[in-house]
C-alpha cells in the first residue's frame, strides 16, 4: 500500500472552503463497447452529472446537465454507446432508472411515484440486465429482467417474505437472498426462478453473519462471507450440484466484497484492513482440473489506496481510482496486455498544495473498561506542546459505520484551520471483528458515547492538545452522538456540531422508511422496539433530556431526509433554545440524508468553521491570518 510523501515546508497556507469544494468528487466507472471512454459521475459543475473521459487521455465529456438533482451514472450498454442512470428528486432517496440514447433522449425504465428501483447487473452477453423495485408493495424489492433492446421486462422473483435480493447467476437458473435476523446474525437463502422453490443455506444457532456476494461464471457455485467461527469474514463457496463449502480466501481483518468482471476472466477481493482498503484481483484460467486462480499484479503507484475496480468487456483494460489521506479519488486505466497505465483525472484544485494538508494516522487508546478503540488521527501541522490546538471528536454514522482512512475534505479543512480531529471508532463500529461490531447493541447512548468521552483523555495525553476546548461532531448516528454528548454527559464538550441526527428514537424508529422493512427487525434487535421498549428508547433519546443541554449546538439538516426526517432536528433546536443555550440551526429544502449539491457543501462547512472558531477555538485563540493566509508549521 503507498502513500503519500511530501518535503517538509516551513510555512502553511490556509484554504477557504470554496477552495476545498472546487476539488472535483468522482463516483463509478464503466467501459464503453468499444473500450475507447470510460462512464462516470462528477460535480465539477457543483450537482453531478454523468460524463464519459477518453482511455488515452484528454477533457470529458458531460452527457448530462442537470442543475437541480444529482445524476449519477450506472453503466454503459455492454454492445453500445446507450447510457443507464439513476436519480431522485431533492434527496428523498426514491431513485428511478434511466436510459440515455445517444441522441440524448432520456427514458424512466421505472416510471412511477413513491418507488425506488435499483440496477442489479448484466448478463454476460449483455443482452439483458436485471432491476429491483419496490413498485407493487413499497416494503419489499422485487427482481425484474429487463431487454436490453425493447426494454420489455419480467418479473423473475416476487418477494414476499422480505428477503434482500442477492447476486444472479450467469445461466439465470439461480438467486441469492439475504436476511438480517439482527444486525450480527444473517441467513443466505438460494431461490430456483425456474421451480420457483427457496432454500434454506445456512441454519444455524448463534449470532453468525452470512451473505451471498456473487456465483462464479460457470453458475457452478455461490460465493459467500461469513465469519462463522472466527473474528473476521472470509470467502467461502457452496458448490451448487454437490452443496460442499470450502473457504476460498481470507485475511487477518473482514473481507468485504468479491466479485467477477463481466467476462468471467477475472475476480476481485476487497478487504477492509485497520480502516484501509487493500484490493486483490486474480485472473481466472480453466484447465481440465477446474478453474484456477493467478494474482494479477496492480501497477506500482506513487499515492494512496486502489479503489472500485472494473474491467472492460474483453478484460484487455482495467479502471480503478486512486485515493489517499491528501489526494481524492482520481481515475486511471490500466493496459493489462502491456502494463501501461495512465491517470485520467486531476479532482484536486490545483490552488490546493498537498502539502499542506494532514496525513491520517491509525492511533489506538484503551477506554473506561480497558477495550481499545481504534480511531483515524489528523493533526494539524501547527500542532505543539507551546501552541495547543483545539480538537474534535468525528463520530461516523451507522450505528455500525467505520470511519477509514481516506481523503475526506471536511476534515481536511478543519485540520487546515487549526483542529484536531479524531475519527473515533468506537464499540459497534463495523471493521475489527464481531465481538468488538456487537459490543454496542442495546448500549447506545451509553458504552459507545462513553468511548467519545475517553477520547477526550486520549487526547489531552498527547501534549498538544487544549484540552478545555474539545468538542465532538458526526452526521447521522453520528449526530445522535453528538447529541446524546451534550444531553447525557454536559461536562464533557465544548461544543457539539448535529449533522442530521436522531434526537428522538420512538420516531426515528416508528418512521424507517418502508422499503428498510427488510432490516427492521434487526434495527429494532440494536436500538430497541419502539413498541415495547418506550423506557429504553426514551431513557437514550437526547429530546427527552434537552433540559440537559448546555453548551453550544449546532444543527443542520436536510428538508427531504427520508431517514431522519425534519422533525428530530425541529424539535431538539427548540427544546434546547428554550433554556437560552446558542444553537445555530440551517435547514438545505434541497437535500436529503447526505448534501450532494456543492452549494450546501460549502454553506454548510463554512457555517461550522465559524461556529467553531466562535465557541470552541474562540477568538482569542484565533491566529490572526485569513482563510488564506501563511502560517508557520511546528514539528
Amino acid at each position: 500500500m503507498m502513500r503519500l510523501t511530501f518535503l517538509t515546508k516551513t510555512e502553511m497556507k490556509r484554504y477557504s472552503i470554496e477552495q476545498f469544494m472546487a476539488t472535483t468528487s468522482l463516483l463509478g466507472a464503466s467501459f464503453s463497447a468499444d473500450e475507447k471512454r470510460i462512464l462516470f459521475s462528477s460535480n465539477e459543475t457543483g450537482i453531478f452529472n454523468a460524463y464519459t473521459l477518453p482511455v488515452g487521455g484528454g477533457g470529458s465529456e458531460p452527457l448530462t446537465r442537470s442543475a437541480v438533482d444529482s445524476i449519477f451514472s450506472v453503466s454503459f450498454f455492454p454492445c453500445d454507446d446507450r447510457v443507464l442512470f439513476t436519480k431522485d428528486w431533492g434527496g428523498n432517496e426514491n431513485f428511478h432508472l434511466f436510459v440515455l440514447a445517444p441522441d440524448g433522449t432520456k427514458t424512466d425504465l421505472t416510471p412511477g411515484d413513491g418507488l425506488k428501483a435499483q440496477f442489479m447487473g448484466w448478463r454476460a452477453d449483455g443482452s439483458v440486465f436485471y432491476v429491483s423495485s419496490n413498485e407493487r408493495d413499497q416494503r419489499f424489492f422485487d427482481l425484474y429482467r429487463y431487454d436490453a433492446q425493447t426494454y420489455a421486462r419480467t418479473l423473475l422473483y416476487k418477494n414476499e417474505h422480505g428477503l434482500d435480493l442477492g447476486p444472479i447467476s450467469r445461466d439465470e437458473c439461480w438467486l441469492a437472498l439475504n436476511r438480517a435476523n439482527t444486525t450480527s446474525d444473517s441467513d443466505i437463502y438460494l431461490f430456483d426462478i425456474a421451480k420457483q422453490e427457496m432454500k434454506h443455506l445456512t441454519p444455524h444457532d448463534g449470532g453468525i453473519a452470512y451473505r451471498a456476494e456473487t456465483f462464479d461464471p460457470a453458475s457452478r457455485k455461490l460465493f459467500f462471507l461469513t465469519n462463522e467461527g472466527t473474528e473476521f469474514k472470509r470467502l467461502c463457496t457452496y458448490d451448487l450440484l454437490s452443496s460442499v463449502v470450502m473457504e476460498h480466501e481470507s485475511a487477518d481483518w473482514d473481507v468485504i466484497n468479491t466479485y467477477f468482471s463481466l467476462n468471467g476472466k477475472f475476480r476481485v477481493t476487497g478487504i477492509n484492513q485497520d480502516g484501509s482498503i487493500v484490493i486483490r484481483v486474480v485472473r481466472i484460467v480453466e484447465n481440465e482440473g477446474g478453474a484456477v486462480e493467478a494474482a494479477v499484479p496492480l501497477p506500482e503507484l506513487p499515492e494512496g489506496e486502489i479503489r472500485g475496480v472494473v474491467f472492460s468487456r474483453t478484460g484487455a483494460r482495467m479502471a480503478f481510482y486512486v485515493n489517499g489521506d491528501r489526494s481524492p479519488d482520481n481515475l486511471f486505466v490500466h493496459d493489462l496486455n502491456t502494463g501501461f497505465y495512465r491517470q485520467l483525472t486531476q479532482s484536486m484544485n490545483k490552488a490546493i498544495d498537498p502539502a499542506d494538508l494532514v496525513e491520517a494516522e491509525v492511533v489506538r487508546f484503551r477506554s473506561f473498561d480497558g477495550m481499545v478503540i481504534p480511531s483515524i488521527y489528523y493533526k494539524p501541522h501547527e500542532a505543539s506542546a507551546s501552541n495547543k490546538v483545539p480538537a474534535i471528536i468525528y463520530v461516523h454514522g451507522g450505528p455500525g459505520g467505520q470511519t477509514m482512512r481516506g481523503y475526506n475534505a471536511q476534515i481536511q479543512y478543519l485540520a487546515n484551520h487549526g483542529y484536531a480531529v479524531l475519527g473515533i471508532n468506537n464499540r459497534g463500529s463495523s471493521g475489527y471483528g464481531k465481538t468488538f461490531f456487537t459490543a454496542a447493541n442495546r448500549k447506545h447512548g451509553r458504552e459507545p458515547l462513553w468511548d467519545c468521552v475517553e477520547a477526550k483523555t486520549y487526547l489531552a495525553s498527547l501534549g498538544y492538545i487544549d484540552h478545555e476546548r474539545i468538542g465532538i461532531m458526526g452526521a447521522s448516528y453520528g449526530g445522535y452522538m453528538t447529541l446524546s454528548a451534550l444531553a447525557f454527559r454536559p461536562e464533557a464538550f465544548k461544543v457539539g456540531v448535529d449533522i442530521f441526527g436522531v434526537s428522538n428514537w420512538l420516531r426515528t424508529l416508528e418512521s424507517i422508511p418502508p422499503y428498510w422493512e427488510s432490516v427492521r427487525k434487526a434495527i429494532y434487535d440494536e436500538i430497541g422496539d419502539p413498541v415495547h421498549d418506550i423506557d429504553i428508547l426514551v431513557a437514550t433519546s437526547p429530546l427527552f433530556h434537552a433540559k440537559e443541554i448546555r453548551k453550544p449546538l449546532m444543527v443542520i439538516q436536510g428538508a427531504n431526509d427520508p431517514r431522519v426526517v425534519k422533525a428530530e432536528s425541529d424539535e431538539i433546536v427548540e427544546a434546547v433554545r428554550k433554556h437560552n443555550v446558542p444553537v445555530e440551526y440551517i435547514v438545505f429544502p434541497d437535500e436529503g440524508h447526505s448534501f450532494t449539491k456543492k452549494k450546501n457543501q460549502i454553506e454548510a462547512n463554512r457555517r461550522i468553521l465559524e461556529f467553531l472558531d466562535k465557541y470552541l477555538k474562540g477568538e482569542e485563540m484565533k491566529l490572526g491570518m485569513g482563510e488564506t493566509g501563511r502560517v508557520p508549521r511546528r514539528y
